[in-house]
């Protein structure tokens, strides 16, 4: 099995270990679901989602390439820019240029109507992704994206409680704006469904650097 390389680059939507986490007390709010105790109007998103919080340092300690940033990982989504680089994402008359795990057995038409967490990619960052990163490497295939939407957010699950505090359980999901759930989750990342989908080829696509 071919090992893969460590990576050359920390991806703009990565984590780094002196962005600390937010520890801030959840309560009930008075809509429904959870809220900050202290809460800010800054801490909702506009379908009113609560979102999770980490400090902004990038490039303070170490990398922690499993762990998401969610407010470049938010930004990067709403703006379509490059999760390696945080440069706008390749685009041509085809769409928006995505690196996508294949998946192709899951529905007949796959990729129309997923919903992924991962932000689209320029052209130059696209041969280090599938180089590089873990979930793309030798089982991934390139995309052009007509039209995506932000539809969703993936975070922590809180439910209910008799104790007078909701508690913070060990699901984490896909929640999609307006559900009922929406008002019980800690939002970590920002989700899009992708339709009008063409598969590219990637060496083909990279060649129009050369």
């Amino acid at each position: 099995m071919k090992a893969i390389a460590r990576p050359g680059v920390v991806p703009y939507i990565a984590a780094w270990s002196g962005e600390q986490l937010h520890r801030r007390p959840v309560i009930y709010s008075g809509r429904g679901g959870i809220a900050y105790a202290d809460e800010q109007p800054e801490d909702r998103d506009q379908h009113g989602v609560l979102w999770n919080g980490r400090a902004l340092a990038q490039g303070t300690g170490r990398p922690e390439y499993g762990e998401v940033h969610p407010e470049r990982q938010r930004v990067a989504m709403q703006y379509l820019l490059c999760q390696v680089c945080g440069q706008p994402a390749d685009r041509d008359d085809r769409g928006v240029l995505w690196l996508v795990e294949d998946n192709r057995g899951d529905w007949q038409g796959w990729p129309e109507r997923l919903m992924t967490t991962h932000p689209p990619v320029c052209l130059p960052c696209a041969g280090k992704a599938v180089e590089q990163c873990p979930h793309l490497v030798g089982r991934s295939v390139a995309v052009r994206v007509r039209d995506s939407s932000t539809c969703a957010v993936y975070g922590r699950i809180w439910s209910s409680s008799a104790f007078g505090r909701p508690v913070r359980t060990a699901v984490k999901d896909v929640v999609e704006f307006g559900s009922p759930s929406a008002r019980w989750v800690l939002a970590g990342q920002l989700v899009r469904s992708l339709d009008g989908c063409t598969f590219v080829d990637l060496q083909q696509e990279l060649a129009r650097l050369s």
